[in-house]
């Protein structure tokens, strides 16, 4: 009962922040994604990603990875909650090589699936493990893109006014009401099916990059109330 509560207490809240964060001039629209795209990757940074829900399009199917850690059960749940597809992956930071790796894998191929089947799947790019830099993409996200065919559509929904949990990992940002947002999408990203180790790797780089340079300008966005891209 009580998790049910905090569930409807968050979801409230994420409404609130919604309604009360008009984008600013020159936002993207998701809805030309998927009309150009379907089906495809939707790729956010950690703690960054908590409003991406807010931006699927009325009647799109998109399925979510998130992992098995404590911390993300309460995010598959919101997500779940409006209008996700989830699907539980590694473990998070502290679990076993090998229970992450397996748990991974097993959630790469249904996202895999998932693409076939014509579902638009959401994965983070970067990864909460300590051998992955926060704002650094991981290999998951490139291997999907390499497994499925399928590009990758870098996300950043960013907000003026925002509070830094600087304790966490990844330096989570809490939107808060009543300011401004903007959201910008990358240029489909695609990995060659017959991608090499080294290109793999030279992808990610490249994905890292890409999602960076988006963020920087997500926020100048914000500081003069126009994309100017």
């Amino acid at each position: 009962m009580i998790r049910q509560i905090l569930i409807a207490l968050v979801i409230n809240y994420l409404r609130l922040v919604y309604w009360t964060n008009p984008l600013v001039k020159g936002s993207d629209d998701p809805r030309e994604a998927h009309g150009k795209y379907n089906p495809f990757i939707i790729t956010f940074w950690h703690g960054r990603h908590i409003m991406g829900p807010f931006l699927r399009p009325r009647g799109e199917r998109i399925m979510a990875m998130f992992s098995r850690s404590p911390d993300a059960e309460l995010n598959a749940c919101i997500g779940a909650k409006l209008g996700l597809e989830t699907v539980r992956g590694s473990g998070g930071r502290d679990d076993a090589k090998h229970n992450m790796e397996k748990g991974g894998a097993r959630a790469l191929l249904i996202l895999k699936k998932a693409l076939r089947d014509c579902i638009t799947t959401a994965m983070i790019a970067d990864v909460a493990h300590s051998k992955v830099k926060v704002r650094e993409a991981g290999r998951g996200i490139i291997l999907l893109a390499k497994l499925s065919g399928r590009p990758i559509i870098p996300y950043i929904y960013a907000f003026s006014r925002e509070k830094i949990l600087e304790k966490t990992w990844d330096k989570t940002a809490i939107p808060l009401p009543f300011g401004r947002s903007v959201f910008l999408m990358g240029d489909a990203f695609y990995v060659p099916q017959d991608a090499d180790h080294a290109l793999l790797e030279k992808r990610r780089l490249e994905l890292t990059r890409i999602m960076n340079g988006l963020t920087e300008q997500a926020y100048a966005c914000l500081k003069k109330g126009d994309k100017g891209r």
